[in-house]
């Protein structure tokens, strides 16, 4: 007998909500990862310096800021299913216009799918600790882990789509619109499945107890700091590889493996980390690799390139998804889970939005690359600190 669970939702539906959850999912990286192996072809196209073509990597980050806060208003206004419809337009709208005009186009379209997959960003945990939360660790390592997915394709396919299949920069971005679309037609039938539930506290009661806690605070800097990594990894890492002379190919999919690696880091840290009670072990750990690997990548002498590269995004696609499983477990409810995962990413992506601009100025000063290696060490030893308090087993 294919019994309901207390959402009023049987094993089918449930099936058919985590399908359209991790079609969503994969949509939230690819508008953003095909931009770094780019960044040459733009530059050369339309002659943006450094600073401002990092801004195309920060102003999706700023959305995100931005529309996390403010996500639990739509909710409780439209609900999460209806939310994520209009997201999934927003996004394809978004990388429609970046890629079919000039400049101002290509940061307003940036700006519009920024906004979009915040909100995306945001519900997906609702979405888990609603439906799933029984197996949250299992779910969001299958969310964070398809993300990453999303993420190395369209890294890696980025320059072959635009040079191989002649469709430059802009049909290269434009690809993506067709995944876009895709989720939105396979999430329209799992309206019905998500029930509107009365919210019972008001957004600015929420706000307000939740920014007078010291762990969600804790918690918002570990997510920001996390996500800074990874945003400059995505930005810069090409660049980072071309200027010490590989070929913008060979760039491109080293930041695709640092994806694809991310993608295991995403599947297992979840898993491992919902195993337990207590997160801290498990955040130790990745901090000592992500070191690690950050020195040996700062050294070009000791080459295994792939081996530092693959460390890194294994580490921060396990981190993206350990801080995702952590708001899941600090949360009461669902209705708490996204309130919290709002307020956590708004702080969070407004740290992250600093990375990838900061590292583009330092550049420009320096030409230096390992500066912003250093700074990505610094980064992790402070979030080493965030990270003993929030894998403490605790609710907020």
């Amino acid at each position: 007998m294919d019994t309901q669970d207390k959402n009023g939702l049987n094993k089918t539906s449930r099936t058919l909500l985590l399908v359209g959850i991790l079609f969503v999912s994969i949509n939230l990286r690819p508008a953003l990862s095909s931009i770094g192996p780019l960044i040459d072809m733009i530059r050369q196209d339309v002659g943006l310096s450094d600073s401002l073509l990092g801004l195309l990597t920060t102003l999706p980050l700023i959305a995100f800021g931005f529309v996390s806060t403010i996500t639990p208003l739509f909710t409780k206004r439209f609900g999460i299913g209806k939310t994520i419809l209009g997201a999934l337009v927003l996004l394809t709208a978004g990388i429609t216009i970046r890629s079919i005009g000039g400049i101002f186009e290509l940061y307003l379209g940036t700006i519009l799918l920024g906004i979009a997959i915040a909100f995306g960003n945001v519900l997906i945990p609702a979405l888990i600790k609603r439906n799933f939360h029984h197996k949250a660790g299992f779910v969001t390592s299958l969310y964070s882990g398809i993300m990453s997915l999303g993420a190395a394709f369209a890294a890696g396919l980025s320059v072959p789509l635009a040079v191989a299949h002649n469709l430059g920069w802009r049909g290269s971005l434009a690809v993506w619109a067709v995944l876009a679309v895709m989720a939105m037609i396979i999430w329209i039938p799992n309206l019905k499945r998500i029930n509107r539930t009365p919210p019972r506290r008001s957004f600015k009661e929420a706000m307000k107890k939740l920014s007078g806690s010291a762990l969600v605070w804790k918690m918002a800097l570990y997510m920001g700091l996390q996500s800074l990594a990874f945003y400059v990894i995505l930005a810069w890492l090409p660049a980072i590889l071309i200027d010490r002379g590989y070929d913008d190919v060979y760039a491109g999919w080293m930041l695709s493996l640092s994806q694809a690696t991310g993608i295991i880091g995403a599947i297992v840290i979840p898993v491992w980390a919902g195993s337990r009670k207590d997160q801290r072990l498990v955040i130790v750990s990745l901090i000592i690799v992500e070191v690690i690997a950050l020195i040996g990548l700062m050294i070009p002498g000791i080459g295994m390139v792939e081996l530092w590269v693959g460390l890194i995004g294994m580490v921060l696609g396990g981190t993206f998804g350990l801080a995702l499983l952590l708001i899941v477990l600090r949360s009461k409810d669902a209705e708490t889970a996204a309130e919290l995962s709002g307020i956590v990413q708004s702080i969070g992506y407004f740290i992250a939005a600093t990375g990838p601009f900061i590292v583009g100025v330092i550049y420009d000063l320096t030409e230096i690359w390992n500066y912003a290696l250093v700074l990505l060490v610094v980064i992790a030893i402070i979030k080493l600190v965030m990270g003993i308090d929030v894998g403490k087993d605790k609710k907020v």
